[in-house]
């Protein structure tokens, strides 16, 4: 058997006032669903079972006030067990429990407790101490309530420094983080900077160049003027061998001249005169010497001669 109801039938017939009798049941898990449809029983009697576990949902039970789980084998209670806030008596005696878990500190109502005969730890089992009568009961349950307050205050200072040390260590992590962000935003703005430096170096480069390569024609032009206003002319270099060549011209001109001569006077005297070249240079000639002839100074100087 499993389950209340299997065997004893419905549980309402084993309700009796506030009371339910479930003892001796044979009972592996606890009728929780059963118990839920009857918040009349705020005092079940689950005692001398086979339970080894609780389930989560058991901490729901809120209006249970009364509860004996005693001689059963539960090795441990729920974590939420601490929901059962109008718990005020709780036998648990002869388990196999080994502590109790923090929230059991939450059970503010709890006026009752029997932990005798458990495996509890020396610390909780010396808080706990003897429930022989009625009177080592109720401090029974004070002590161990001061004591899961205790703990769990203790747990909730430990969990507020792990908490505060993960802050900080988050704390550092985006200091970090910012950190590293603004060196990468200062290097990416130095980079930038620098680029732009180097393009306005090449730019400042390029419009040199350019500027030199238009001032070059203008000083030309500018020169050439300076040596025709006055200003001191440029000197002529130096040349070799002027009088040999001034020679050379003489005696080239001297040699043109007797050649025209010579030509002009076999055109004119020889056989040559009737030679078509001829004819076009004696031609040439006479029309030169009547132009000569027409011309008013050569006229008044041939008229000179001849008088003289």
């Amino acid at each position: 058997m499993t389950k209340a109801g299997s065997k004893g039938g419905n549980l309402r017939d084993k309700l009796d006032g506030n009371e339910l009798d479930l003892s001796l049941s044979d009972l592996n898990e606890v009728p929780v669903k059963e118990l839920a449809a009857l918040p009349k029983a705020t005092i079940p009697d689950l005692s001398c079972n086979k339970l080894t576990t609780l389930p989560s949902d058991f901490c729901g039970l809120t209006h249970l006030v009364k509860l004996d789980l005693s001689k059963n084998k539960l090795q441990q209670l729920p974590a939420d067990f601490g929901r059962l806030v109008n718990l005020q008596h709780l036998d648990l005696l002869n388990n196999r429990l080994i502590t109790l878990p923090v929230s059991f500190a939450q059970l503010k109502n709890l006026k009752w407790l029997d932990l005798k005969d458990n495996l509890l730890d020396p610390v909780l089992a010396k808080v706990a101490g003897d429930c022989l009568d009625e009177k080592q009961c109720k401090q029974c349950a004070n002590k161990v309530l001061q004591h899961r307050k205790a703990v769990q205050a203790d747990q909730e200072r430990e969990r507020q420094r792990r908490l505060e040390v993960e802050r900080e260590a988050e704390k550092k992590r985006e200091a970090k983080q910012r950190a590293k962000e603004a060196q990468e935003r200062e290097l990416r703005k130095r980079e930038k900077a620098e680029e732009k430096e180097r393009r306005r170096k090449e730019y400042d480069a390029l419009k040199a160049a350019k500027r030199e390569q238009e001032k070059k024609p203008k000083k030309e032009a500018n020169q050439a003027p300076k040596s025709k206003s006055g200003s001191r002319p440029c000197k002529p270099p130096p040349r070799k061998h002027t009088r040999s060549w001034a020679v050379l011209k003489l005696l080239l001109l001297l040699l043109l001249l007797f050649g025209v001569a010579g030509g002009l006077v076999a055109c004119r005297v020889t056989e040559l005169q009737q030679q078509p070249l001829c004819t076009s240079v004696n031609t040439i000639y006479d029309n030169a010497v009547q132009g000569l002839r027409r011309h008013e100074i050569l006229q008044w100087v041939l008229q000179t001669d001849s008088q003289q």
